[in-house]
């Protein structure tokens, strides 16, 4: 099913139009003249689209429009850049990847462009997994991304298999999993009558644990990687705020002792 473009386009959408043709034909500009911009290949750039998304994910996680704004105008770049470069190839443009992704919205929302009916979010979500079974992926999981960091990872594994019913029934269930982890890990690694530890064994039972405290995050709409990350932000003003305390005193941090040093965290710890 297509879904045709209005005769007449609002205001917005014909400045917007117009912005994207700028981009298209600055991308253009750039490619033919730029000695940077020529040499840049898709594995040339990949990693620094990887750069630009933490950017945008530290601008959002700081509530900061402004540098979600100038984020997402380098992300633009970036997708424009590679639609570039595979049109350079033959093997795909800016038009068929645009076409592309209309088409597979159109098809991954019956309930709008079709005529099943959905109850919640929630439902959406099963369908849209099980209409990715159709279209030929082999596993539900096929479509975690190998490269995502660990704790993102085991959040999308636990939400694609939630999708097709796989999942606790009560958050209760998934914290006494929780406690059986803590406990398996502290009664063969936390003891100080352990003299060597199998470090592989180790690693194996805190990432059971961390699996399953990834699990009830989920299961109480918590986001673990927003919640870490603002921790380590939080530790991280708390740390520097330390430093900066030290350095009106005339000391070095490693010539302060803990006590000192903890009175000047519970005041950034107010602060």
């Amino acid at each position: 099913m297509s879904v045709k473009l209005p005769l007449v386009l609002n205001k917005n959408k014909a400045d917007s139009l117009l912005a994207f043709q700028r981009l298209l034909d600055i991308m253009d500009d750039l490619r033919e003249k730029c000695p940077w911009d020529q040499k840049q290949t898709l594995d040339s750039l990949r990693h620094l689209t990887i750069e630009e998304t933490y950017e945008l994910s530290d601008a959002i996680l700081e509530k900061n429009p402004n540098e979600i704004k100038k984020e997402l105008g380098d992300l633009m770049l970036h997708l424009v850049f590679y639609a570039k470069i595979g049109s350079e190839t033959g093997d795909f443009d800016i038009t068929e990847v645009l076409n592309g992704i209309c088409e597979k919205l159109i098809s991954r929302h019956p309930h709008i462009y079709g005529d099943v009916k959905v109850a919640d979010a929630e439902e959406v979500k099963k369908n849209w997994e099980q209409l990715k079974l159709k279209e030929g992926n082999k596993s539900v999981l096929g479509g975690v991304p190998k490269s995502l960091p660990a704790l993102v990872k085991a959040m999308r594994i636990q939400e694609k298999a939630r999708g097709v019913g796989f999942d606790w029934e009560e958050k209760s269930q998934v914290w006494a999993k929780v406690e059986e982890e803590m406990q398996e890990f502290k009664e063969h690694f936390n003891t100080e009558t352990q003299e060597t530890i199998d470090i592989e064994k180790a690693e194996d039972e805190f990432g059971d644990l961390m699996f399953s405290l990834i699990n009830y995050a989920r299961f109480i709409d918590i986001n673990p990687e927003t919640a870490l990350e603002r921790t380590n932000k939080k530790f991280i003003s708390r740390f520097q705020y330390l430093e900066s305390k030290a350095e009106e005193m005339g000391k070095k941090l490693s010539e302060m002792t803990l006590a000192e040093m903890d009175v000047f965290w519970e005041e950034a710890k107010k602060k």
